[in-house]
């Protein structure tokens, strides 16, 4: 029977989702109010709540923030914008196509975040400049984020967590997972041109402005720009170096953020007054409620169910962690998911290499028990999060920039974009697992 006090914090986040699915109500003000009522019934330790706050995610959303409005002042964004368009002669589907691999690229090497913070304000102004709707764009933006952030130790949050507790290596992460999220890209990509190719056709005058126009012109602060991209550059470097010299990036983003409104010499509060704390507060409330979930067992629970259903078959485990990581990815964060399944997967590795004769072989049972198990994880918990609109940070982040920009996406419309492409990732993960880690080991 599950306790009184697991019931309520489930409830109360049933209720919570409910009013951010159906935007009934703002979502910031949903997430905070159902953070809220898990500490007014006491359905946690206020202090472990807080404690359940990823400063770091935080952190890294406040100084990229700064540092993209601090770049949009120079113009750099409208240069790019112009120069991508010029070179794709207007053709709104190339640019799309180009943009998506792109974002994915760069997501592998970057976080998700920062790369949607950097590529959402390029694609509207080219969206803008074309006469379309940047909004399928934006969407599929997030989409390709999450996707490319799968692919290496430093793309995502799950990846990293994996990495430090389980002793996985960036190589290891790389030759895993690299080639399938290259085949995921590619058909992804194949799907869009085919489904999308017709419907993106720009307009022809559109096509005539962009050949006229002068990228040089759109910078506006030559100085400014140069002093900002030698500290961009230096930020970016510190998220490359960071797990070396053991600073988190969310600290390399704020700072670098500071250190730019001084060299720049921009005033404190224009600069924090483009952040947009609306999204800041959401993931506060959300690692709050989500959070009181984790402290009350409730990810445990959910493991238990996994190994009674499989009961003991490893490739069925297996393909159930994929698909259940991944549908809770879908409507909570995936980093608590993440942090309370790697003790769930460390209990049951003996398990199995008792079943299968293979007690005192480490190696063995690295490769053949707890890798894809593992890998199992980190796919469905970083794919899982194109599912919904709150599954992952980048698709929050994408939207908050979108509704600055007077484009709304709700969290139907985001879902429509995002749930067949996560289906569409696992059922090929699925294979992938399938193939390389029991077909053809076995034969």
């Amino acid at each position: 029977m599950i306790p009184s006090h697991m019931l309520i914090v489930i409830l109360i986040f049933l209720i919570t989702y409910f009013f951010i699915a159906t935007e009934k109500i703002d979502k910031t003000l949903a997430a905070l109010l159902g953070a809220a009522a898990v500490v007014f019934w006491h359905a946690a330790p206020f202090e472990e709540l807080i404690g359940k706050i990823d400063l770091n995610v935080l952190a890294l959303l406040m100084g990229m923030m700064m540092i993209v409005n601090i770049l949009a002042t120079t113009g750099v964004f409208e240069w790019i914008a112009v120069k991508i368009a010029r070179l794709a002669k207007g053709n709104a589907l190339s640019i799309f196509i180009s943009f998506m691999t792109v974002t994915a690229l760069l997501s592998a090497f970057l976080d998700n975040v920062t790369t949607v913070i950097l590529i959402a304000p390029i694609t509207i102004l080219i969206a803008q400049i074309l006469e379309i709707s940047a909004i399928p764009f934006l969407i599929m933006e997030a989409v390709f984020s999450n996707i490319g952030g799968t692919a290496t130790l430093v793309g995502d949050p799950p990846n990293i967590i994996i990495g430090s507790r389980c002793g996985v290596s960036f190589n290891a992460f790389l030759t895993n997972l690299g080639p399938f999220i290259l085949l995921l890209m590619f058909v992804s990509l194949l799907i869009i041109y085919f489904l999308a190719g017709r419907k993106l056709q720009s307009v022809a005058r559109a096509v005539e402005l962009i050949n006229k126009t002068n990228p040089a012109k759109a910078i506006i602060e030559p100085a400014r720009l140069k002093s900002a991209l030698i500290i961009f550059g230096l930020v970016l470097s510190g998220f490359v170096v960071s797990r070396f010299i053991d600073i988190e990036p969310g600290i390399i983003a704020l700072t670098g953020g500071v250190v730019m409104t001084l060299v720049c010499g921009l005033e404190v509060h224009h600069v924090l007054e483009k952040v947009e704390w609306a999204t800041i507060l959401f993931f506060t409330g959300l690692f709050m409620l989500i959070g009181a979930l984790e402290i009350n067992g409730v990810f445990e629970l959910f493991g238990q169910v996994i190994l009674n259903l499989t009961r003991g078959n490893l490739l069925l485990t297996v393909i159930v962690i994929l698909w259940f990581s991944a549908c809770f990815s879908a409507i909570v964060d995936n980093i608590p998911l993440v942090i309370a399944m790697i003790p769930l997967i460390n209990s049951i590795i003996p398990v199995f290499a008792k079943q299968m004769g293979l007690e005192g072989a480490e190696e063995i049972i690295r490769s053949q028990i707890q890798a894809p198990l593992l890998w199992a994880l980190a796919l469905g918990a970083c794919l899982g999060g194109n599912g919904t609109l709150i599954g992952a940070s980048a698709n929050v982040v994408v939207v908050q920039i979108a509704r600055r920009n007077k484009y709304k996406i709700s969290f139907w419309q985001f879902t429509r974009y995002g749930f067949p492409m996560m289906v569409l990732s696992l059922l090929l993960a699925s294979a992938y697992i399938y193939l390389r880690y029991f077909c053809f080991r076995n034969s």
